[in-house]
């Protein structure tokens, strides 16, 4: 079953979020044994195309636990670096 999270940054998150990136990046990198597959994600970005202000995931699990689970032992979530997110299913029309 697919999910979406959507999140932005708290206020004062993008501090916090340079100081947790390699922790963050390092967990992405291992999401299996979480029973994840994470189909895309990324940074949301200003305009700028440069600064980022939150994140965006669509991932590949059995059930919502599992998606909210993955959600919240993320670094930056435990760092307090989002504000809260929304976790939506997912039905995939169209795309690679």
């Amino acid at each position: 079953m697919l999910f979406v999270i959507h999140v932005l940054d708290k206020d004062d998150g993008f501090a916090k979020r340079m100081e947790h990136y390699p922790a963050h990046k390092a967990y992405l990198a291992d999401a299996t044994k979480l029973g994840v597959t994470i189909v895309m994600s990324g940074p949301l970005m200003k305009d700028d195309g440069e600064t980022p202000v939150g994140s965006h995931f669509v991932i590949e699990v059995p059930d919502r636990k599992t998606a909210e689970n993955f959600h919240k032992n993320d670094p930056f979530y435990k760092a307090g670096v989002w504000a809260p997110a929304t976790v939506t299913a997912f039905v995939k029309r169209q795309g690679k």
